[in-house]
């Protein structure tokens, strides 16, 4: 497939804006959804990440896609790559978001890049999320999108043995039930399939079950972080480097870095490294 790549990064510069008060009832949705307890008043510090569930962009049902995702064209470029996936970002903290804080996401497209891989075309759109509360900055993030093309069956079937990831210094156990996927889905107002429908990820696009969040898996490893350390780190950066399913438990592990950091990544229980995180302070 061509992509004609001058067109695509026409939409470098594109800029989009929207905003959302953060309600004691989200934090509470939140809070049940990830079996953690915080302040749910307002006024109260808000969780960790908890800015992925505010200001999404509400596409209406018929402007979906097959796959659920909002069709191309508009704030995005117009990629003609079937698969969409998030391949990874980077936050910066600057100061929490409160209960009741009316947040708002400034985002601008800052780069799309076509680089050939293994398995064939992919496009990368770099976005970067300003996030303000009541007009206070709180959050930088650069978010990394990938398109490619949809895998063959052999892809989806025949996988290369690989070696499973270490165990780190500290862990914590995951069971990605299809209700917790579904519950997260709903909260970041994603319609993307492959999350909660298990017809659909299984028959066509030929995975062997419900595929777990790289966001959800990034909040779980930025929470454990700042659980080890107390408090929330200065920044935190991610990458997805593999697939975790529904099909078995999955663990997040931290172990120290010389530098004083911490190395994080998630892995299906006996599987490899889905995702690797750096948290600092």
């Amino acid at each position: 497939m061509d992509l004609d790549i001058d067109h695509l990064r026409r939409w470098i510069g594109r800029e989009d804006s929207a905003s959302e008060t953060l309600s004691p009832a989200l934090v509470r949705q939140f809070n049940a959804t990830f079996d953690r307890s915080s302040g749910e008043t307002p006024g109260n510090a808000a969780p960790l990440l908890i800015h992925f569930c505010l200001a999404q962009p509400s596409v209406a049902t018929a402007e979906l896609g097959p796959d659920g995702h909002a069709a191309r064209g508009g704030f995005l470029p117009p990629v003609p790559l079937p698969r969409r996936m998030w391949a990874g970002g980077a936050f910066t903290f600057h100061g929490d978001i409160l209960i009741g804080d009316e947040v708002t996401r400034r985002s601008t497209v800052k780069d799309v890049v076509f680089k050939q891989g293994r398995t064939g075309p992919l496009c990368f759109v770099t976005v970067q999320h300003d996030v303000t509360a009541n007009s206070r900055p709180v959050l930088t993030e650069r978010q990394d999108i990938v398109y490619r093309q949809a895998p063959s069956v052999q892809e989806t079937t025949t996988k290369p043995a690989v070696e499973a990831a270490a165990q780190g210094e500290n862990f914590r156990k995951i069971t990605p039930s299809a209700a917790y996927l579904f519950r997260y889905s709903a909260m970041t107002f994603n319609g993307h399939r492959i999350h909660y429908d298990k017809d659909y990820v299984r028959d066509v696009e030929g995975y062997p079950g419900l595929i777990v969040h790289g966001p959800l898996q990034a909040t779980l490893l930025c929470q454990f972080a700042a659980d080890l350390k107390g408090s929330c780190p200065a920044e935190f950066s991610f990458r997805s480097i593999g697939t975790i399913f529904d099909t078995a438990d999955f663990t997040v592990n931290a172990a120290d870095a010389e530098d004083g950091s911490l190395r994080l990544w998630s892995a299906q229980v006996g599987g490899p490294v889905a995702v690797e995180a750096t948290a600092s302070w």
